[in-house]
């Protein structure tokens, strides 16, 4: 009877202590996992999700990036990790709508081992091409790559993310050769497509934006179903000829699961706190997206439809990890 009492009590203040540390949360900084190179289109905005968020929350927001393995090697330490709000990853379309129909052995369930923070942004896709080339427009692209199948290459952020995937759409709806080259991140593969080295990349907005102000790539179209206000005067892909063409992109915030709904819920209401300042909006528009305010359900059954989605569209394509 005696040890009964004992063991009760201890599960009693074990578990009061466990409350008091969901209530003070976070003590201290929080590691955010994000799965590409420094300079790809979701680190930029995970970047200026994570400042404000540390000013909001009073604890740093440390910024881990972890590329590689198609975006799964990131992702994967988040699963793995402790459910204690203290280790988060920044999740990419690709990330959890792509890269798991890419990749032979996925190390990780979508839905069963993550927990749906919230969604931060929603975001379009530039057809972009080297300044070095002679291409002016998206049927230029589509008459070259006709009579030259596979002498036109494309570059992506790496295997796995939107832009490999899109470019494939586009390879398919075009009925074109073009080779695919996948980098470790969007600043070399952006690098290499303004000197030249490759002809086109389709990538995030947000990371491919300044670079198409400023002249060093060629803006051709933008893969919505309309016009961005980041870059009003390019075409959509449909109205540059490719009919019945939509791409679009999404980021987000998830935890391993089993974090404490206390945590969650925190953390989903200063993430969108964050995004419903003015300033946010701004920063957001300048590089071609928008915040999107959610709950951590509506972002798990986001994440669930759109797998279901990119999982037909790799299948149709042929894409392929190269």
């Amino acid at each position: 009877m005696r040890l009964s009492i004992t063991f009760c009590s201890l599960l009693a203040v074990v578990a009061a202590a466990h409350v008091h540390a969901q209530q003070r949360y976070p003590e201290r900084p929080i590691r955010l996992i994000v799965p590409q190179a420094p300079g790809s289109s979701s680190d930029t905005l995970a970047r200026v999700v994570a400042t404000e968020l540390s000013r909001q929350l009073g604890q740093q927001i440390i910024v881990d990036n972890r590329p590689g393995g198609a975006l799964m090697i990131g992702m994967e330490l988040v699963a793995r990790s402790a459910p204690d709000g203290y280790t988060i990853g920044y999740a990419p379309i690709g990330a959890l709508a792509i890269s798991p129909h890419l990749v032979r052995k996925v190390p990780f369930d979508v839905v069963k081992d993550f927990q749906p923070v919230g969604q931060t942004a929603n975001g379009n896709m530039l057809l972009a091409a080297s300044p070095a080339s002679p291409f002016r427009n998206v049927r230029e692209v589509i008459e070259y790559a006709k009579q030259n199948p596979g002498r036109l290459s494309n570059a992506s952020s790496g295997n796995g993310t939107p832009g490999h995937v899109g470019l494939e759409l586009f390879k398919v709806m075009t009925g074109t050769q073009i080779v695919h080259v996948p980098y470790k991140g969007g600043a070399a593969a952006i690098g290499d497509l303004a000197t030249g080295q490759v002809q086109l990349m389709l990538e995030g907005m947000n990371s491919i934006t300044p670079h198409a102000k400023s002249g060093r790539v060629r803006a051709l179209a933008v893969s919505s179903a309309r016009r961005s206000d980041a870059l009003p005067e390019v075409p959509t892909m449909a109205e540059a000829g490719v009919t019945g063409y939509e791409a679009t992109t999404w980021n987000g915030i998830v935890g391993p699961a089993g974090m404490p709904r206390p945590i969650v819920v925190r953390l989903n209401a200063e993430l969108n706190k964050a995004l419903a300042t003015p300033l946010m909006k701004e920063r957001f528009g300048a590089m071609g997206a928008e915040p999107a305010i959610v709950t951590p359900e509506q972002f798990g059954q986001l994440i669930r439809t759109e797998y279901a989605k990119w999982g037909d569209v790799v299948r149709r394509s042929g894409a392929k990890i190269d």
